[in-house]
Order: C-alpha cells, then sequence, then structure tokens
C-alpha cells in the first residue's frame, strides 16, 4: 500500500507596500504627459503656443528689418547692373521687391490675427513657401554672371554668404523656413564652382557648403536659445500663476480663520456677565453652606462637599477670567491702563498673596531685589497678572521641599527685568513652542495632579508684548525653569535733574520811575475812598 504523498508547503509571499508617489513626483508626472501631449499635437515638436510665438517672433524680425533688406536687394540690383543688361537687373529688382512687400504684408495680418492651431500651422506653411520663393529668386541672380575669373567668384561668394547671412538671422524663429532660403542658394552657387572644373572652384564650392552647414547650425541654436527662453518664461508664467492661486487660496483661508477667531473673542469677551453671574451664586451660596452661617449640617459631609463646590468654582472662574482676558488681547479689546509702577512693590504683593501656598508644599521662596529702583511707566494690573501667573506655575511644578528665586534689577540696555526660577522638573527643549502656544500644555502638566488651561504663559507673554517687553523662557528637563520678562528702557522713569535756571517771578514787577516812598504810600492807599473827601 503506498503512502499519502507529503502536503506542499504553501509559502505566503509578503505583501509589497503600496507606494504612494510624492507630491512632486505626481507633478513632474503630469508635466511630462502635458509636454507629451503638446508635442504630439504640435507640427514642429514643441507646444501649440511656442509654435505661435516662433511664429510672431519671425513675423516681427522680419518687419523690423524690412528697410535693410530693401536696401540690400536694390543695392545688389544696381551692382548687377554693370554684369548684366540694366533691364534685366531692373526686373529683377522689382520682382525681389515685390516678393519681399508680400512677405511684409502677410507678416502684418499674421500678426494681427488672433491665434489658432490652424491658422498657426496655415501661415507657417505660407512663410516658408515664401522664403522658398525669396531664395530661388536669389539664386537667378547669383548664378546669372558668366566667366570664372577671380573677381566674379569672389563676387557671388560675398553676395552668397551675405544672403545667408541674412537669411538664417532674419528666419532663426523658423529654421526650416531659413534651410528654404538659404538651400537653393548654396546649392547653386556650390554646383557652379563644381563645374568649373579647376582645384580652386572644388575649393570654393566646399566653402560654399561649409558655410551653408555653418550658418544653419547657428540658426538652429538661434531658434534652440530663443525655444528655451520662450520654455524659461512659460515657466515662469506658470509659477507666478500658482503662486498668485496658492496666495488667494491662503489669503481667504487666513480671512475666515481670522473672521473666525475675532468672532470667538468677541462672542467671549461679551459673555463676560452671562458666565460670571450664575457663578457668583454657586460662590455665594456655597461659601454660606460652607461657613455654616445658618447653622450646622445634620450630615458633616455636606460641608465638605460644600467646600469642594466652593473650591471648584474658585477654579473656573479663574479659568474663565484667563479665557476671557486672551479673548479680549487676541481682539484687540485690551487697553492699557498705563500709570506710574513699582515692579518691585507688585512683585512683593504677589508673592504675600501665594506665600501660604508654597508654604502648605514646603517650597522656599527667596527675593533678590536691586535697591532704588525707580517706576516703570505701565499697567498695574496687567504687571500683577504677568508676575502671579508666572509665580503660580514656578509653584505649582516644584515639587516638595523646592525653592523658587524672584530677581528683580537693570538690563544691560537700561531696562527692568524680572525673573522667576525655580528647580522643578523642567520643560523638554520640544515642548516649549507648546506650552507657549494658547492652550498648550506639556507633558509634565498633563502628568501633574494640578492641571490648568494652559493660558499661564500665553497670557503673560502678550501682557508683556502689549508693554513692549520681551519674554525669555529657559529649561532644562530634570533641572528647572527660569521665565524672565524685561520692560524696555522708555518705561523706566528716571528721576529728573534740578532746574538750573531761576523761575518766573510770581509778581509782575513794579515800574522803575517810582521811588520807595512811592510804592509805600501806593500800597497804603485805601481801596474805597469815593465820597469820604479824603484827598490822595
Amino acid at each position: 500500500m503506498s503512502t499519502p504523498a507529503d502536503k506542499p508547503e504553501v509559502v505566503e509571499l509578503p505583501v509589497a507596500p503600496a507606494i504612494v508617489p510624492s507630491a512632486r513626483h505626481r507633478r513632474a508626472t503630469t508635466q511630462r504627459v502635458r509636454e507629451a501631449r503638446d508635442r504630439l499635437t504640435s507640427t514642429s515638436g514643441t507646444r501649440p503656443a511656442f509654435d505661435h510665438e516662433l511664429l510672431r517672433q519671425y513675423a516681427q524680425t522680419r518687419l523690423s528689418a524690412s528697410f535693410v533688406v530693401m536696401l540690400l536687394l536694390v543695392a545688389t540690383g544696381v551692382l548687377f547692373g554693370f554684369w548684366m543688361a540694366p533691364a534685366a537687373a531692373a526686373a529683377w529688382t522689382f520682382g525681389m521687391l515685390c516678393i519681399h512687400t508680400v512677405i511684409i504684408y502677410n507678416c502684418k495680418g499674421y500678426l494681427k490675427e488672433p491665434s489658432s492651431a490652424t491658422s498657426t500651422r496655415k501661415w507657417r506653411a505660407r512663410f516658408i513657401l515664401f522664403d522658398l520663393l525669396y531664395g530661388l529668386c536669389w539664386t537667378t541672380i547669383l548664378v546669372h554672371p558668366a566667366g570664372s575669373d577671380p573677381v566674379t567668384n569672389t563676387l557671388m561668394m560675398f553676395l552668397m554668404l551675405l544672403v545667408v547671412a541674412v537669411s538664417s538671422m532674419l528666419s532663426a524663429s523658423l529654421p526650416i523656413a531659413a534651410f528654404a532660403a538659404t538651400a537653393p542658394v548654396t546649392s547653386a552657387i556650390a554646383f557652379k564652382f563644381a563645374m568649373g572644373g579647376s582645384f580652386n572652384n572644388y575649393i570654393l564650392a566646399i566653402l560654399t557648403l561649409t558655410a551653408e552647414g555653418f550658418f544653419a547650425l547657428l540658426a538652429h541654436r538661434l531658434h534652440s536659445t530663443t525655444l528655451a527662453t520662450l520654455e524659461a518664461r512659460a515657466e515662469k508664467d506658470a509659477l507666478i500663476g500658482e503662486l498668485e492661486q496658492a496666495k488667494a487660496i491662503s489669503d481667504e483661508a487666513r480671512h475666515r480663520a481670522e473672521s473666525a477667531n475675532v468672532a470667538k473673542s468677541r462672542f467671549l469677551a461679551q459673555m463676560s456677565h452671562e458666565l460670571r453671574t450664575p457663578l457668583n451664586a454657586i460662590l455665594g451660596f456655597s461659601e454660606v453652606m460652607k461657613s455654616e452661617i445658618f447653622g450646622e449640617h445634620a450630615v458633616a459631609v455636606y460641608k465638605t462637599y460644600s467646600a469642594d463646590i466652593h473650591n471648584s468654582g474658585v477654579h473656573l472662574l479663574n479659568l474663565i477670567n484667563e479665557i476671557l482676558d486672551l479673548s479680549r488681547i487676541e481682539a484687540g479689546r485690551y487697553e492699557l491702563n498705563e500709570e506710574a509702577v513699582s515692579l518691585v512693590h507688585v512683585v512683593t504683593e504677589c508673592h504675600h498673596l501665594l506665600k501660604l501656598r508654597a508654604s502648605n508644599r514646603g517650597i522656599t521662596i527667596h527675593e533678590i531685589f536691586e535697591q532704588g529702583m525707580p517706576r516703570i511707566w505701565g499697567d498695574e494690573r496687567a504687571t500683577r497678572q504677568i508676575v502671579l501667573n508666572l509665580l503660580s506655575n514656578a509653584i505649582k511644578f516644584t515639587p516638595q521641599g523646592g525653592e523658587i528665586w524672584l530677581k528683580v534689577g537693570w538690563t544691560a540696555s537700561g531696562g527692568q527685568y524680572l525673573s522667576v526660577k525655580d528647580n522643578g522638573s523642567g520643560i523638554a527643549e520640544d515642548e516649549i513652542p507648546i506650552v507657549l502656544a494658547s492652550f498648550g500644555q506639556g507633558s509634565n502638566s498633563i502628568k501633574s495632579a494640578e492641571q490648568g488651561a494652559g493660558l499661564g504663559l500665553p497670557i503673560a507673554k502678550s501682557l508683556i508684548d502689549m508693554h513692549g517687553g520681551t519674554f525669555t523662557l529657559r529649561s532644562k528637563l530634570r533641572v528647572g525653569t527660569e521665565v524672565i520678562v524685561t520692560f524696555p528702557p522708555e518705561r523706566v522713569m528716571s528721576a529728573l535733574a534740578p532746574m538750573a535756571e531761576e523761575g518766573p517771578p510770581l509778581q509782575p514787577a513794579q515800574a522803575d520811575d517810582h521811588t520807595a516812598d512811592e510804592r509805600r504810600r501806593l500800597r497804603n492807599k485805601p481801596i474805597m475812598n469815593a465820597g469820604t473827601g479824603l484827598r490822595v
């Protein structure tokens, strides 16, 4: 009995992860597809828009050089009048001027006509035909002189080079038209030199063909340069269009965001009364219940509940105040009530307010103040809020038994600074921008039992910015944090020096022509003597 064959092992191949093309790769692919489509629909291998632009430059070049070409034709006709019959030279000149006039007329017609793919192909074929006719006419006059003497050969070579050079320059935007205008001339001249049979004529024929190749290469180079310029301009225009579109989209999005932010800020700023009114009732009644003003609670735990309600209400009220302050700042409705403020005095008061909270956590606060600090010109309420926010954060994130240093002093530029430094857990370097943003909280803040709304530092930074100062946050993980705010020197109220000049007299000076007796008599003169009969 045969044993069954072993079951073949099935190996599951790993599935290749899907490759998501990047935005740059998609943009490059789209551009290649567009270029291929343009080359397929173009008659010259370039974009259809470039075909029209090249023809437009060809027409403009022809128009700008029309007078020079006319002078060349007349001068050639006059010169050849000495080698042939004057009537034949005049007839050739007249015919060339007619062809030149027809070319100029068609160039003007093309520039006036709106562009389209059909019209571009039609005008392109028409210009090539005209240039071919132009070159054939030049051929008839250049091969006419008889003889193979050096003067005749030199004259034909000179005129051929001149015609080829001028035609190549004029038709550089349309290389096939340049070839149609120069190929008949060079072919006829080279053939005529080759039929001479001498070594010198062979050399001249080779030089003629070489010159044709050189000018054809030069025309191709000029065409490539012109095409590269058009491509660069098209890319620049496309980039400008994309930038303008992106800017319009960005401006619209920014306007919507600003409108939404202003609406939110105005809403919160106007809701201050509606938000605080119910909280006042909660705080008032919970404080009455916590204090047992109307008698003790039947159940003792109710007193604890009342205290929790009161503390939660206070926390919520502080949170609402921070949100409203930030909303007013963002909406531009926070106005500074500026007056002379002693920074040392404000910091000392804030220290006394939060000293009990720090003592309950076993935190020691050191004060390092410079003596004789003058007042600064600022908003006392805003300055106090800055100090309270910074000191509250330091107490919140400083462990039991930690230390906090409060410093007030002079800056190097003559301003005043406040520094709040602690030896708490610190902030990671990559989290500093997060904690400075509105409602931003670091990892230590999330783990802390005393979580806040993340508005203390942003509000302090906004307030010091309104004073024209600076806000600097330095922190190192597991070492501590230091926040330094500075007030500019313009806000420091320095004492004025005493005036060197004497002040003006309080009473006007008396006339100099009065003697001392007369001044004494005038002082003793009674005020009212009417009807008394007294004479002075």
